[in-house]
């Protein structure tokens, strides 16, 4: 990412911290603008407008709302971001804070007068040396894998994707990680999500990267968690927990001038890490016990250079989960795929124009499938 950098000598508050010293940080402002047109046919009739499936792509979002229009078009430049990064050298001791922002997700807008839209935090953590405090991507995640496609996430059934607060140590090619815990269960027989915070012990992360001499780099993470619900749901009282896990593989393989990306997860309730909790972690048996769900997600992504200028993307991404019917009942997420295929032109390295044709299905466990036919249209660029 380019970004407008400047350096700066601070004195004031960090004098303390590299006792009495002048310490030198340098300041980055960065981020990008992004602007998408989307013609979208939902097999099902389309989410009204604002909807959240509108904004980008999510699993279990596209079965459709009955008696609407299949065919709908969303413009919008709500993916367009800011962020603000300092890096400040203590007497050979580096500490980096960085703040990032978007307009994603939100419902807070709406198209009919000045298409105004809340900011989230995205990222918001500080570092200090081989330490990581705040929110950013969970470790069990490796963003770097991802595919470069022009849909949001762009391969989101298939690779874990989790921003949330965490304290990260890292050491070498090594980083281990305690992170906010979150549970989500499907209740006996079927039924609205129940989401869980309670219960203290955090989920433990850890993960290994590495090179090999042809410039191919991979990661290897593995996950494990406590599933806990302690609450009273219309009536019932819950007071049972679970143990999840997890493992998945990433990895980023130059091809010449092209590049192969791909991931694989398994787990026993991994729930919201994968495939933007398309499936819950674990589901309430008849004693009134957590069960946790099995679960696979994958993608396969080839980037072709045309030229130096032209480059495209395809890529086939998917997601299942091994109900157990008889506990979880029919009317649950089963299984959902996609795939994309994009051409994308950079007159200049900070601009990108680009078309992405994307197909997705998702269906449920008794039979009922969704899907969605996209096209979008892009222009992006880097600050």
């Amino acid at each position: 990412m380019k970004q407008a950098k400047l350096s700066l000598y601070v004195a004031g508050a960090i004098l303390a911290m590299s006792g009495g010293a002048q310490a030198a940080t340098d300041m980055t402002f960065g981020g990008y603008i992004k602007a998408d047109v989307m013609f979208s046919d939902y097999g099902n009739g389309a989410p009204d407008s604002g909807a959240l499936s509108r904004q980008f792509y999510v699993p279990g979002t596209i079965y459709g709302t009955e008696g609407n229009g299949e065919q709908v078009v969303d413009f919008q430049a709500r993916e367009s971001r800011f962020n603000f990064k300092t890096v400040t050298d203590l007497d050979g001791h580096t500490l980096t804070g960085f703040i990032e922002l978007d307009f994603m997700t939100h419902a807070d807008g709406n198209e009919r007068v000045s298409n105004s839209y809340s900011p989230r935090i995205r990222h918001a953590f500080v570092s200090y040396d081989e330490w990581t405090i705040g929110q950013t991507w969970s470790t069990f995640q490796n963003p770097g894998a991802l595919p470069e496609n022009l849909d949001f996430v762009g391969a989101p059934e298939g690779t874990p994707f989790v921003r949330q607060s965490q304290i990260r140590y890292s050491s070498g090619n090594w980083q281990f990680s305690i992170e906010n815990p979150e549970t989500t269960v499907t209740p006996y027989g079927g039924g609205s999500r129940i989401t869980s915070g309670s219960g203290v012990v955090p989920d433990f992360v850890g993960r290994y990267n590495f090179k090999t001499s042809n410039g191919s780099s991979f990661s290897a993470a593995a996950i494990v968690r406590q599933l806990n619900v302690e609450q009273t749901i219309g009536g019932t009282a819950y007071d049972t927990s679970e143990m999840g896990y997890g493992a998945s593989f990433a990895g980023v393989i130059p091809v010449g001038n092209d590049d192969f990306k791909f991931t694989a997860t398994y787990g026993e309730g991994l729930g919201r890490y994968m495939a933007l909790n398309y499936a819950n972690a674990g589901v309430i048996d008849a004693n009134g016990d957590i069960e946790a769900i099995k679960s696979f997600g994958g993608f396969v992504s080839y980037r072709h250079w045309w030229t130096e200028q032209w480059r495209s993307s395809v890529t086939f991404s998917g997601f299942s989960a091994d109900n157990d019917v008889a506990l979880t009942g029919e009317a649950v997420n089963k299984s959902a795929y996609s795939a994309y295929v994009n051409l994308l032109y950079s007159p200049s390295k900070p601009l990108t124009f680009g078309v992405e044709f994307m197909h997705a299905l998702n269906e449920l466990e008794n039979g009922f499938e969704g899907d969605l036919n996209r096209v979008i249209f892009s222009a992006k660029y880097v600050l």
